[in-house]
């Protein structure tokens, strides 16, 4: 079959909630993806940071197909000989008292939220039914029924009313405003340490540890969602680090199981994550032996293969090319370690021409917000290969 047959079973078969590039893949290898007709393609957006490791680890294929032989699923009626080494392993590396293991990122959201207006009834005091989460325009954090509810993207929230209440939304990056929103019946604070889906939107310098400082004095959880920026996207294992601050709940997927299965998880302090008793909360299929193995590996190989340094000795190195470029086209380049927005003017026409056109080149890119190209490849890249993707993005640029 060729590439316009595919399209065509997706056209006629599917529903139309995406916008893809009109390339069909058939097989990837580190950061590179072949398409249906052989045509080879320099993967720059890695599966929106959940192929962090590269597409088909070795390593982290081997450990899947081993517990694909061994166990895949007891549901949490019964114990698996995997999820408490997960526990162990993902704590100790990220400084967690407690873990919550489940699928999607959308549903970590959901759990975060569920857990801490439970801490703010059972432990603060707060009345029922009045808890009061905090959030940042311009948020992306899931496309559930609450979550869009509060995000300020019109699209988003097209046709899905009533939404569910308790959240207030403040400019991101406005410390100020954040002290300001805080009530009587303030739980918590939820933002990106970056904004992904806003078109990589970095906040000033010191945002998060005043943050920190808030949330301490106020005593409201400070939710950090990382399941874009975490786990070396941003040169750090987490975007909190760059601050030096510790949120009391960190969100992580994506690149949790290198792209391989659906794994994500709840990281808190005991405090927060603590407030649960059987029988509040669960997934049949959260923390299930295949995920967590394949979540072991996953990290196991980010940090002993020295991926989260690369990340930022190549964001660095990209970005400096990056900005060199002489290009009518260009506002700004933005971002930290691979994770890195060029944000067009208006009247460049919109980055998804400028996505195709580097498609056609044999680089494959998405955009954001209409004028955003985003720029976030495995966390494997190395100097020459960013070499080769410049010359295909300046061209790009300058000439289109």
């Amino acid at each position: 079959m060729k590439t316009q047959n595919y399209i065509e079973l997706e056209t006629n078969y599917g529903a139309k909630n995406y916008k893809p590039l009109d390339v069909v893949l058939t097989r990837g290898q580190g950061i590179w993806v072949w398409d249906v007709e052989g045509n080879k393609y320099l993967d720059f957006l890695a599966s929106y940071s959940a192929v962090n490791q590269g597409h088909c680890h070795p390593k982290i294929a081997e450990v899947m197909k081993t517990q694909l032989d061994r166990l895949t699923l007891t549901s949490r009626a019964f114990r698996n000989d995997q999820l408490g080494l997960f526990y162990k392993e993902l704590c100790e590396l990220t400084h967690s008292h407690v873990a919550l293991p489940m699928n999607s990122g959308a549903e970590a959201v959901e759990s975060c939220i569920k857990a801490v207006r439970k801490w703010g009834y059972k432990v603060k005091g707060i009345p029922e039914g009045q808890a009061e989460i905090i959030v940042c325009a311009n948020n992306f954090h899931g496309r559930t029924i609450t979550i869009v509810g509060f995000s300020t993207e019109e699209q988003y929230r097209d046709g899905y009313a009533p939404f569910t209440p308790g959240f207030k939304i403040i400019p991101f990056g406005d410390a100020a405003a954040l002290e300001a929103a805080i009530t009587s019946n303030t739980v918590a604070f939820l933002l990106e340490p970056i904004q992904g889906e806003a078109g990589i939107i970095v906040p000033p310098e010191g945002y998060l540890r005043e943050v920190r400082r808030i949330c301490t004095e106020y005593d409201i959880a400070m939710i950090t969602d990382e399941i874009q920026t975490g786990l070396g996207r941003t040169g750090k294992l987490l975007a909190e680090e760059h601050e030096g601050v510790e949120a009391d709940i960190t969100l992580i997927g994506k690149a949790l199981s290198g792209g391989f299965y659906p794994v994500s998880a709840v990281l808190s302090n005991k405090e927060v994550l603590g407030i649960f008793q059987p029988g509040d909360h669960g997934s049949t299929f959260g923390g299930n032996p295949l995920a967590c193995a394949v979540a072991r590996i996953a990290l196991k190989v980010l940090v002993e293969e020295g991926m989260i340094e690369n990340s930022a000795k190549m964001g660095d190195y990209l970005m400096e090319k990056l900005r060199g470029i002489r290009s009518q086209h260009i506002k700004e380049v933005r971002g930290r370690g691979l994770f890195i927005g060029v944000e067009l003017y208006p009247e460049a026409g919109g980055a998804r021409r400028f996505c195709e056109a580097m498609m056609a080149r044999g680089l494959l890119c998405k955009e954001t917000h209409k004028h955003v190209i985003r720029f976030a490849p495995p966390l494997i890249i190395q100097k020459d290969d960013i070499d080769w993707a410049f010359e295909r993005i300046e061209e790009v640029l300058t000439t289109l």
